[in-house]
């Protein structure tokens, strides 16, 4: 007894003594820039484009580090391998990697400039090839001893394609820029001062592990490569990820040395090692020194890595790199033209818009070089391969964005899936890399299969993509395969749920599988397959089945059929340490869980006893929410910064009352997003938060796996959403601010009966007019 109350007290203290740590730490950035000014602050001889001054990289770099949004400030093309950003520690606390992505807000020192990472995920991955500028002889030997560069917010700016900062010690003017494959930088030091550049070949993000660290240097020519494989998060569960550069300068260094660990190598021109890096040192001139850098990077090998920075930055100047990328991004973000709302409104949603075209990645080099599931080198022809997709995250939101506006992109990323089942034996749930990462439940890529087919994207083989969603729904994987599946199917389809007696997150997994299986019981429809179908169906309604009618809600049930107890419906995951009330849900609370079957809205209507008190249910699930955006703690009532829930505003249109959608899906845009550095909910998990703002904000939310929308009420005036050649119009009447509410849809002029449209609807273009007021329109039939 008083061995455990001893545990209990000192699991209580620690996690007291992190609180007060976190807060403490975060104190300095998160609450000084909290709502900071949108827009940057250091003036630099570029500019953006029209649409990307409205875009503010630093949304979602801070606030507290457990619901930060991951995001980072630095470079990137859509969907691109090279993410250059700077990476950042506390000079007060040594903590590396708060934000995953490598870019803490608060933090006010820079460790240097690295080429890779995820986009706003809770994975710390990549971190590749980090270049430090610095003005000291052995700098290397500051570097590795955690002598990194003080910045400050006022000396930095940033926009899409571009990222600059003025360092104090040194003093050095960086400018970042990229294209797909290549890092482009250019560092300016004051005159009189000995330019040096190091370049961390076996840099990664955070603490993890490197290996197999190999550097060439070619100083006749002002040329070095190197590789290195990285064990993140992510890439360590399938074996670490071997990454290849080839860098140029634009003239020769003077001298350089090879370091490894803590020791040096001068005059060597090659090395491998663990833990390796360089120095290289330049003339000094009494004039303003410019060095600039081009790093290709590939994962196939060095060779490729050199095609891809000839092949992309070749005859171009720092200038016109620049010029490029800006164009690149305006012709993207130029997808969705608004009228109406304010500059903190555009801001938001144009930054919402950037956010969703930086992940998946576009795994390939210039001639179609990839490396697969199978770990061999593939050539993509006839489509472009992509990796890195968040599935159980994007299914949601991101996915239903692409099918409407990135067609073309969204078929290869079916393409590419169904080539990692190829490769790799499975359709995978959450692929990074080269590899399975087994991260999260469910299978998503049976929802995104399917709602792709039903929505028209057809140019993909999709009897290989069933036979694969097929073979995790209805049986376990082998033994010792690279991907676990579906956990627990097999007691799943014996019990029809899945016992907690039996498996750990036995509610979640029952609720997502039933959702899989709905996908894949209409995409069996579809393709003529009415004995599959019916199969699926059936197993979709096994969600029901953990359904306690005495509590009314979804409650672990073990295999003798009993709910178990005791049960905190509204307790946190994250607060319930031992996981002794909380152990069957994933990342929320039963209640939070209680509303994720939007798949059959009308079942689960049925089972709360009707519309009246399911609707009584949910509004208090609402209103009961913390208004407050990032807070340290979310709450057991709705929370945007986590998937089991984002849908729930849209229940209420099933259930009659499409005021009250429209009532908290405006509520959520104003309360849950914002332009501060803490501007986002919690992770952006791939842009599952950002592209749920642009659907929120369009007025029509996709339920994921169907084919259908559901309405709610737009935030701007007006919208034109292009789709291909043709154009999708969204126009309001009786605009304003204060008219937040619906009263009329109209589609291409006809009046629309209900609070749902089909893709088919609006796929090729058309008008979507909404009259708009500030009263309710209660319907409740």
């Amino acid at each position: 007894m008083l061995k455990k109350l001893l545990k209990k007290t000192l699991i209580t203290l620690g996690v007291i003594l992190l609180i007060i740590f976190t807060v403490i730490i975060t104190f300095i950035g998160y609450f000084r820039y909290r709502n900071s000014e949108p827009f940057s602050r250091l003036k630099t001889d570029f500019q953006s484009g029209e649409l990307g001054r409205y875009v503010n990289p630093f949304i979602g770099t801070g606030g507290y580090p457990w619901v930060c949004g991951q995001n980072f400030p630095g470079s990137a093309l859509p969907f691109s391998v090279v993410r250059l950003s700077p990476d950042t520690e506390s000079s007060l606390f040594k903590k590396k990697a708060l934000n995953t992505s490598g870019y803490y807000y608060p933090d006010n020192q820079i460790i240097g400039f690295s080429h890779t990472r995820l986009s706003g995920t809770g994975a710390t991955d990549g971190g590749h090839f980090r270049i430090i500028p610095s003005t000291s002889e052995n700098g290397w030997m500051d570097y590795l001893k955690g002598s990194y560069s003080k910045f400050s917010h006022r000396n930095e700016t940033a926009f899409p394609g571009y990222y600059s900062v003025k360092l104090k010690r040194p003093s050095v003017l960086v400018e970042l820029s990229s294209t797909s494959s290549t890092g482009i930088h250019r560092y300016t030091f004051a005159k009189n001062d000995q330019p040096h550049i190091l370049v961390d070949v076996c840099s990664v993000l955070g603490n993890k592990k490197t290996g197999e660290g190999k550097v060439i240097i070619h100083q006749e020519s002002g040329e070095i490569e190197g590789e290195a494989r990285t064990y993140g998060n992510f890439a360590g569960r399938s074996g670490g990820i071997k990454v290849y550069f080839f860098a140029r300068f634009d003239h020769n260094f003077s001298k350089s040395v090879i370091w490894n660990s803590d020791t040096s190598f001068p005059g060597r021109n090659s090395f491998d090692g663990a833990k390796l890096g360089i120095e290289l040192t330049f003339d000094r001139s009494e004039q303003n020194q410019q060095i600039e850098l081009r790093v290709g990077i590939s994962h196939v090998s060095r060779e490729n890595a050199r095609m891809n920075l000839e092949s992309e930055t070749d005859g171009k100047s720092f200038e016109t790199l620049v010029s490029e990328a800006v164009k690149i991004w305006e012709k993207t973000l130029s997808l969705v033209d608004l009228e109406g709302g304010d500059k903190k409104e555009k801001t938001i949603f144009y930054t919402a818009l950037y956010r969703t075209f930086l992940m998946p990645t576009l795994f390939q080099d210039v001639n179609g070089d990839y490396f697969g599931f199978d770990k061999k080198v593939h050539k993509a022809e006839g489509y472009n391969y992509y990796t890195d997709l968040s599935l159980w995250d994007t299914f949601r939101t991101l996915h239903p964005l692409f099918i409407l506006i990135a067609p073309k992109e969204q078929r290869d990323m079916l393409v590419s899936l169904v080539k990692m089942k190829e490769q790799g034996g499975w359709l995978p749930r959450w692929p990074s890399g080269t590899g399975y990462t087994n991260s999260m439940l469910g299978s998503p890529a049976d929802v995104v299969i399917s709602e792709s087919y039903q929505k028209g994207i057809r140019d993909f083989d999709v009897k290989s993509a069933y036979e694969g969603m097929k073979q995790i729904a209805l049986g376990p994987t082998p033994e010792g395969s690279a991907y676990s599946g579906r956990r627990g199917i097999k007691d799943y389809l014996a019990y029809q749920y899945c016992p907690s007696d039996l498996m750990e997150q036995a509610v979640s997994r029952t609720l997502e599988y039933a959702w899989a299986d709905h996908a894949i019981a209409v995409l069996a429809d579809s393709l003529g397959l009415k004995e599959d179908a019916n199969v699926f169906y059936r197993h979709a309604m096994y969600y029901k089945n953990t359904w306690n009618p005495a509590t009314r809600y979804f409650q672990p049930r073990d295999s003798k059929g009993n709910f178990s107890g005791p049960f905190e419906p509204l307790l946190l995951t994250y607060r319930d340490k031992g996981g002794i009330y909380t152990n069957d849900y994933v990342e929320g609370s039963a209640l939070q869980w209680r509303f994720a079957v939007p798949f059959d809205q009308s079942g689960l209507i049925s089972l709360f006893g009707g519309k009246e008190p399911f609707v009584k249910e949910l509004n208090d699930f609402f209103a009961k929410s913390d208004p407050t955006m990032g807070r340290w703690s979310p709450g057991s009532y709705y929370w945007h910064g986590n998937e089991p829930d984002i849908h729930s505003a849209y229940l209420f249109n099933e259930a009659g009352r499409p005021d009250l959608t429209q009532k908290w899906s405006r509520w959520i845009l104003e309360n849950k997003y914002g332009v501060g550095a803490n501007g986002l909910d919690g992770n952006d998990d791939g842009a599952t938060l950002s592209s749920w703002y642009i659907f929120g904000s369009l007025g029509f939310y996709p339920i994921a796996g169907s084919d259908e929308y559901e309405l709610g009420a737009p935030l701007f005036k007006s919208a034109v959403i292009h789709l291909g050649d043709k154009t999708l119009q969204i126009l309001t009447e009786n605009y304003s601010p204060e008219n937040k509410y619906v009263t009329k849809v109209w589609l291409n002029g006809t009046l629309i009966a209900g609070w749902k449209i089909k893709h088919s609807d609006i796929a090729h273009g058309g008008i979507l007019k909404f009259e708009m007021s500030n009263l309710p329109n209660r319907v409740m039939k």
